[in-house]
């Protein structure tokens, strides 16, 4: 079942038809209560105006929150997509065999990327999330290979200098 709610158009479809039961709910309900008395509709109006007003703060700030994820999503997107491109371009300044192992280690992460926003099943994006996390350490192994012993230095002795 979760699966059905995972589509849009299958929760705009619920969401329709539970608006519309509702809207003949509460008509029918208005149509068996009794007329109100002249001091009760103003009440009733009062109440009514309240009501709408905290309806449509809750509606306005929703969709304030998820217009502000929405922007940020696409930026962190594309930030990713600029350091991507970046890495690629810069692949040249490898040593030997790097540059053309990094791009296609970028090349499978891009497309694992692509998969993990494209499949719907959750057990095969844990699959995708994990594929991309070896990527990562096949693609900063090739970027930053090893380094002997004796080569190493801290960040510390380096700001000494």
């Amino acid at each position: 079942m979760s699966v059905y709610l995972d589509t849009p158009i299958v929760v705009l479809a619920i969401a329709l038809v539970a608006q519309a039961i509702a809207a003949y709910i509460g008509d029918f309900l208005r149509k068996r209560a009794h007329s109100f008395k002249q001091g009760e509709r103003h009440d009733f109006n009062v109440v009514q105006a309240a009501t709408l007003t905290l309806l449509a703060l809750i509606i306005g700030f929703s969709f304030s929150m998820a217009v502000s994820r929405y922007d940020q999503r696409k930026t962190l997107e594309e930030a990713e997509a600029n350091a991507i491109g970046t890495e690629y371009l810069r692949a040249d300044l490898l040593p030997g065999d790097g540059a053309s192992r990094t791009r296609e280690l970028l090349k499978k992460y891009i497309d694992l990327r692509i998969a993990f926003y494209e499949e719907r099943n959750a057990q095969h994006v844990a699959e995708i999330g994990q594929q991309r996390g070896s990527t990562l350490g096949e693609l900063w192994s090739a970027v930053c290979p090893p380094q002997p012993a004796n080569r190493r230095r801290s960040w510390l002795s380096w700001s000494r200098a």
